[in-house]
């Protein structure tokens, strides 16, 4: 499958972990198949629009939150540099300023 369809899925299992939701849970809540939510959030399917908005409506989430700042065919850098967006965006203010902290004390770890 494409990169989209990876970061995509991606997006979807962080949404749903930080809501503290299972597969099955999330799969039940959007009226789809559990199957068919890992296989989404593996990258193995191209997600309906249907789908998607079901999904999203089932996490709260917009559609802008799921696609935000996503550009087709990122180098490796920007692709490791969206990853790690990804991931924080999903997670709490005070979280992004712990693992912030931590990225700090690991490049000066790093430089030394």
């Amino acid at each position: 499958m494409s990169d989209l369809s990876k970061v995509i899925g991606e997006r979807i299992r962080n949404f749903r972990k930080e809501k503290g939701l299972s597969q099955e849970e999330l799969a039940n809540m959007a009226n789809l198949h559990a199957t068919y939510i890992g296989q989404l959030e593996r990258g193995e399917k191209n997600a309906t629009l249907e789908s998607i908005e079901k999904v999203t409506n089932a996490l709260e989430v917009s559609l802008e939150d799921l696609f935000r700042s996503i550009r087709p065919k990122p180098n490796a850098q920007e692709y490791t540099l969206s990853q790690i967006v990804t991931r924080l965006q999903t997670r709490s203010i005070e979280d992004q300023k712990t693992i912030l902290k931590l990225l700090d004390l690991l490049l000066e770890w790093k430089d030394q």
